[in-house]
């Protein structure tokens, strides 16, 4: 603990220098409180959700999310889980993907919907990445108005994403009507990390309103450029919630299969922070 907290107030004073003169402090989770992640902060998605995925999301269980020597820790799990959703065919419970009535893992899917949203500002997250065949890591936002307009009209940032059968490349994506990879037109790049299993990074966004910069640590290597005012192409003038969620297989993460030898797997976040300018 106490590296870690030299080592805190050493990126604290490198933050302070990098960004005092254009953000403030606005919301964050250092995650100094050992136990299960902060319920002010912090929501669940629960079941199987989106991509067919092979996880279920677990909400409040230790054992897929919990705060542990100043770290959130996201860890999936290798381990046979009865489907609370599952209906017998037919069922409204099957739509989705959620008519499996086990699930072969477990793991988390944390997120602020309800709790905090923010529309512009600079959201930053140190994490070091879990590893191995069928690991989909990420760190990413859905606008608050998901649930009257659909996805992808409500705008997708994905500030890190990450699968395990490609070990050394982060890439950051967005997501509109117009660009999403549903259509084939999806926006993004990709950066070589080489360690990013092995050591912590920091994985920014900082989103203005009339582009999204993304960032490696102090590198940036992905800017989206807002190229019209239609809801299509630019829906990032509204509010949106920030997810963190360790999924398994699924549409990508699941390319390559799933390893079971790698389990369990840990996601570790050393900090959420997010600033805001401090001029409009």
């Amino acid at each position: 603990m106490r590296t870690k907290m030299i080592g805190l107030a050493a990126l604290w004073l490198s933050a302070s220098c990098m960004i005092a003169a254009d953000w403030k402090l606005v919301w964050s989770d250092e995650f100094d409180k050992p136990g299960l992640p902060d319920p002010a902060k912090w929501g669940y998605e629960v079941g199987f959700i989106r991509n067919n995925e092979a996880q279920y999301y677990t909400r409040e269980r230790k054992e897929n999310a919990r705060v542990e020597d100043g770290y959130l820790v996201i860890e999936a799990r290798k381990e046979k889980t009865k489907n609370e959703a599952y209906r017998p065919e037919g069922g409204e419970g099957r739509r989705r993907g959620r008519g499996s009535e086990f699930a072969e893992y477990t793991s988390a899917s944390l997120l602020t919907k309800g709790k905090a949203e923010w529309t512009y500002g600079r959201i930053e997250v140190r994490a070091k990445l879990p590893s191995g065949r069928g690991t989909w890591p990420a760190i990413w936002t859905l606008g608050t108005n998901i649930n009257q307009v659909g996805w992808p009209t409500c705008g997708e940032i994905d500030i890190m994403e990450f699968v395990g059968y490609e070990p050394e490349v982060v890439h950051a994506n967005i997501h509109t009507g117009e660009y999403n990879h549903v259509k084939g037109t999806g926006k993004g790049n990709k950066i070589s990390v080489p360690d990013a299993s092995e050591q912590f990074h920091v994985y920014v966004v900082e989103w203005y309103p009339d582009r999204l910069d993304f960032f490696l640590d102090d590198k940036k290597y992905f800017t989206f450029r807002k190229e019209s005012d239609r809801v299509g192409v630019w829906p990032f003038n509204q509010p949106q919630y920030l997810i963190l969620n360790l999924a398994i297989g699924g549409a990508w993460g699941g390319q390559k299969g799933i390893d079971d030898t790698i389990f369990p797997q840990r996601y570790l976040i050393d900090y959420v922070r997010v600033y805001q300018p401090t001029k409009p």
